[in-house]
Parts: structure tokens; sequence; C-alpha cells
């Protein structure tokens, strides 16, 4: 087994040692979710952390992991006697993101059930992770029905398995800790509410801690026994303060006081439901009893607030977490009711507490703020550039801001796909409803029962049944096909030519764009972007999950130049032919966004067309959302659609709320 990188080795990163460490003293908290660029050692601090977890009793040779002094009534190894158990180290379980449900929850056997009545069951990663962690690396980029199924046992405590009336259910109570890029894409909020703290992590720009970072790096891996051994002794200090601390919360007070500014904060802060006040108090309680206090003070409220609310407050999807630590502030000494010895810095030699694991959060808080959203105003180089060059859209203007974001009417790509599952078009998935049967193609996930029933019905008196039991042979056994939405790859083509450039005009067109993105995050899809001007056109975007990076690049895009649309259309062709060869299962869906114009070289119009007539003829779903405004339109966005064997709307059409056949006429044009 290898060495793990000591915790107390890692060089910085103070909140996110301290969020562990608080989980750690007390799992009520609910876990954490480390937010940050990549490389930045995320996931080393969470195994790191595994060592630092005091043991655990358990009952012997029981899979489930039952404590022996209370043991679940209900464990599938039970019923247990009650009795000394054995100790054995915290277990910290990882979930692999591309994970099936059968290894997540277990599986039952199904053929051994339905013809001996025995429930066969063989327990999966929650029963591992039951009184211990749950680590699931990149947890953004995990599939939807792995993520309904933590949050069920995340709600309820427990694990049900179940196939066709036939169930098996056992205790999983485990800290819950994931790792993300957000580059990559976001988390649902349901799942985003179920941690308990979140952190914002990011390489320093200090240089000598930079050094610090390598050379112990260097050394772990040159020998991370000896590295290891060099750092035991404040390991075992610092495992004897987890364990100190545990101990002390049970004692530690929660006072009226503390209790209002928590709830104050809450409010001001506009979380939706109470899961954020109790939370709070939690960690704050942790926090106490971290510093050696049995009360809660001001100061612990507040470092609560900056590790429990980010991720919690009511934001748009594109919004930066963050919170205003002025607000933040004002509200604690609102609520303060008065002044508290304890409170006051000045009666406090060490208002910060110990700095191995605790400490206040970085000068000026998480990035982003309340106020940090992408429609907020004018880009910052709207005051900085003006307008190059003279003639109607000869030159470069400076970026336009987008418009307010509205709910799209839902696009959707005919037939039925067999992609990631998603929230987009018809697909064959492992969820969903249940339209047919067939042979199981290597191993049975879904039971159709009454198929199976079926087959094996005629063979009974062959196969010599004599009891109530039926007796199934694995080829009478039925696969359940299933119907559900998949997730597409949704590619932008943006005009951004001198055509677009009137400001107002610019505005609307990214505001109608921002709306798509939003629909396309709500749906779990992958985006892309190819923008197109002058004289050529540009992928501003590679395909990614992440639709955040979309709204940022759409925030700077400037506009001017000539309509190289065929360019545009072209380089769609490219992207979708190399996205086909990395996943030809996710089917893509064209938005072009263009009033249709194509000027440039020789026979701009008809190369537009012909580069369009490529891409129908390849089978790639497609919209042209029409920008052409004015009393008299030439139609040209219309013609384009026409070629691509797509479907037009405008941009008033485009609301979901004014455009109530957009689905049909979609798949009737495809």
């Amino acid at each position: 087994m290898s060495t793990p990188y000591p915790f107390t080795a890692i060089v910085g990163m103070t909140d996110l040692r301290l969020a562990l460490l608080l989980n750690a003293v007390s799992p009520a908290v609910g876990g954490v979710l480390v937010r940050g660029e990549k490389g930045t050692a995320k996931s080393t601090a969470v195994r790191a952390l595994s060592t630092l977890l005091p043991d655990v009793a358990v009952v012997p040779v029981c899979r489930f992991s039952c404590d022996p002094a209370a043991p679940d009534p209900a464990c599938p190894d039970g019923p247990h006697e009650g009795g000394a158990g054995v100790a054995r180290p915290a277990r910290m379980v990882e979930l692999p993101v591309g994970a099936s449900e059968d290894r997540l929850v277990g599986s039952l056997d199904i053929e051994r059930a339905l013809s001996e009545g025995k429930k066969s069951f063989e327990p999966g990663l929650l029963a591992d992770a039951h009184r211990g962690v749950l680590y699931v690396d990149e947890v953004n980029l995990l599939h939807d029905h792995l993520v309904d199924l933590l949050l069920d046992a995340a709600a309820m405590g427990a694990s049900y398995v179940e196939r066709e009336g036939v169930s098996v259910r056992h205790a999983a109570r485990f800290l819950l800790v994931g790792t993300m890029n957000p580059e990559e894409g976001e988390l649902r909020p349901q799942l985003l509410d179920r941690f308990g703290l979140t952190v914002e992590v990011a390489a320093s720009r200090e240089t000598d801690e930079r050094v610090e970072v390598v050379r112990r790096r260097l050394a772990y891996d040159e020998d991370p026994a000896a590295f290891a051994g060099k750092w035991a002794g404040d390991e075992d200090a610092l495992r004897a303060r987890i364990v100190a601390a545990r101990a002390l919360l049970p004692s530690v007070v929660l006072g009226d006081r503390a209790l209002r500014q928590i709830a104050a904060t809450c409010a001001a802060f506009e979380v939706d439901g109470m899961r954020a006040d109790i939370v709070m108090a939690r960690t704050a309680t942790a926090l106490a009893a971290w510093d050696g206090r049995t009360e809660v003070i001001a100061e612990d409220v507040r470092q609560a607030a900056l590790l429990a609310l980010p991720h919690r407050r009511r934001r748009n999807p594109f919004d930066a977490p963050g919170l205003d630590e002025e607000k933040l502030d004002d509200t604690l000494e609102q609520n303060s009711g008065g002044s508290d010895p304890e409170d006051d810095p000045e009666d406090d030699p060490d208002p910060e507490g110990p700095d191995d694991g605790g400490g206040q959060p970085p000068e000026g808080g998480p990035e982003g703020g309340p106020e940090d959203g992408p429609e907020d105003g004018p880009d910052a180089s709207d005051s900085a550039e003006q307008p190059q060059g003279g003639g109607s859209g000869a030159g470069e203007q400076s970026a336009a801001p987008a418009g307010e974001p509205f709910k799209t009417k839902a696009f959707t790509i005919p037939g039925t796909g067999e992609g990631a599952a998603g929230r987009r078009s018809r697909a064959r998935t492992a969820h969903g409803r249940t339209t047919s049967a067939r042979r199981p193609q290597g191993q049975l996930t879904k039971l159709h029962l009454a198929a199976t029933v079926h087959a094996a019905a005629p063979h009974q008196k062959a196969r010599g049944r004599s009891g109530p039991g039926l007796v199934v042979r694995k080829d009478d056994l039925r696969q359940a096909v299933r119907e559900g939405k998949e997730s597409n790859l949704v590619l932008f083509v943006v005009d951004a030519s001198g055509s677009m450039a009137a400001r107002q005009r610019m505005t609307a067109v990214k505001g109608a764009v921002l709306s798509l993105l939003m629909d396309a995050y709500q749906r779990r899809d992958k985006i892309g972007m190819i923008t197109f001007r002058g004289a050529d056109a540009e992928l501003a975007l590679p395909p990614t999950s992440s639709v955040e990076a979309g709204a940022a690049r759409l925030r700077v895009l400037p506009t001017g130049g000539r309509t190289p649309l065929a360019a545009g259309l072209l380089k769609a062709r490219e992207v979708l032919r190399i996205e086909r060869l990395r996943d030809a299962s996710r089917r893509p869906l064209l938005v072009v966004v263009t009033d249709g114009r194509a000027t440039g070289g020789p026979e701009p119009v008809q190369l537009a067309a012909r580069a369009a007539r490529l891409l129908s003829a390849e089978g790639v779903a497609s919209v042209v959302v029409d920008c052409e405004s004015g009393p008299v339109r030439l139609g040209l966005a219309g013609a384009l659609a026409a070629d691509l064997a797509g479907t037009a709307v405008t941009l008033e059409e485009l609301r979901a709320d004014t455009v109530s056949a957009l689905v049909r006429d979609v798949r009737r044009a495809a």
C-alpha cells in the first residue's frame, strides 16, 4: 500500500485544511466540496486526511461496519448481538466518476432470488463508506443517476437496492468529500447543497511558497516512507488534537447571541431552506472545540459563514460563489446584542487561534460576490476601447454587454440516441421508462420481470418443477430496455461581424446566447462556441462541460469586419468531425446565431449555402437564430436554415412563452 502524503506537510491552503479538520472533529458538519483549478493538490489534501481520522469500532465480520454499541437492526449480516467490537482505521472510499450503479449501491442476485427466494447481496461502495469518508474526485462529472443515488443515501442515511420487488437495505452514513474544477462544469444544486462546507483553492502566486511546494513534493516522490517519517511527529500531534476536540465537542455551548447571528446571516444572504443555519451552527461549534473553547464566539460564526454559505446563497448560474464580507461583518455587528469580552480582539491575545490548519480566510475572501454576474453592465473594455477604422462595420468595436437572460424553448434532436444521461433529447438509457425487453448483453442490470416469467413459464414441466418456486435458467432472464433523456453537444456559431455591431442589437443577441447557455447548463450539455468575423472563423471555446467558460467568452466578444459565414460553418463541420471521433455517442445540435448576411471573397452567399448543405448531408440537427431587425428584412437566415434542413427562429420567438410549437418544428424540419 502506498504511503499517503502527510497532511501537515501541505503548504498553504489554510481554508482547505481547516474545513477538512472541522469535519474530522464533527462529521455532522456534512463534508467538504473543494473547488479549484487543476494541479492545486486538492486530491492530495483529501487523501492525506484519511490517516488522521480516529479508529472506529465495528462488529466483527460485519460487511456493513455496524457499531457494536448500536448495531443496525436491519443489517443484512445481522442481527448482531451486543458485545465488544474490533477497532479498525476509518475508511476513505473513492467513487470513480465512471462507476456503475451496482458498484455504488451493491448488486442483488436476481436469478437466485427468483428461484430460491434468497437475498444474495454483494455490498457496494456505499456500504464500504459507512462511518467513514466517501470521496468523489471530479464530482461535477458524476453521472446524474449516481448523483440521485448519493442524494437518497445522504438524505436517509441508508441505501436501498430494489429489483422488481426484491429489496435490501443497509445503513450508509458517510462524510461526503468532493473535488472539482469549475472549468469543467458545475454541480446540480441539490448535490451542491448536500456538502456542508465549500472551499475555493488556487495555486499560490508567492515565489517562496511555490518553491517550498516543489521541494517537498520532490522529496516525497524520491522516498515516500522517509518523507512521511520526517512528519510523523506533527501528524501524531494533529491526530491527538482531533481526538481532544472530539471529546470537548459535547461540552461546547452555542449561546442565543451566536444563534441569532447565524439566523440573521443566513437571512441576509437569502439562502434557501434551513440546512445552512444548521450547518453553520455545527461548524461554529466545531471551530470552538478545535480552538479548545467551550463557548462559541462571533469569530466562529464569521468563519462558519465563510465556509458554509458561498455555495448556498442565491445567485445566477454563471456567478462565482462567494460572500460580500463587508455585508457579513455588518450583519454580525447588528446582531451582536452588545459587547462581549470574548468577542473583543483587544482582550484576546490570539484571535486567529492556532495556525496548524486553522486561521482566517484569505484577505478579500473568495473570488466573486453577489454582484459579479455576467449581466451586470458593460464590460470593462467598454470605457477603454473605441471603435476603430471608418465605415459601417469596417473596424472592431468594443464588447457590448449581454442583455437579461430569459427562459428559452426547448430544442431537441430527432430520433433516439445513446449518449450520456442528461435532460435534452430522447435516448436509450439505464434509467427512465421501460419500453421493451431483450436478452441481456453481458451482466444483467435491470430485470424485466414480466418478460422473464413469460420466457420461463413454458418450460416448467420439462424442468421438473414440483414446488412453489419458479425454475429459472439464465437463458430466461430478460433485460429491461428503458428510454430517458441524453445530453448533447450544443455548438454555437456566433456572427460577430460588422452587420451585427449595432450596440443595442448585439446586446440582445448576447442575451439570447446567454439564455441558450443557461438552458444547456440546466440540461447537462457540453457546449462549444465558434465566432466568425473579418476574414476567418475562430474556435473561441472548444467543446467543454463548463458553461461558465462560454459565458465568459461571450462577455468579451468584440464585433466588426466582414461576415465570413461559410468559414464559420466549415469550422463547425471540422469541430463536429473531431468530436465525433472522441465521443461517437454524443449527438450534436448546431445553433447558428446570425442575420444571414455573408460578405467577403467571391460568391460568399453561395459558399455559405454549400457549407450548410454539407452539414445537412451529415445529418447534423440545427437551428438558426435569425438576428435580422428593422422594417425591411431579407430573409437570408431563413434561407440558411433551409440549406441546413433546420429551423429558423427570430430573437422574439426564442422565448419559451412565445413559441408553443418550436420543438415540433425542429423535429419536422430535420
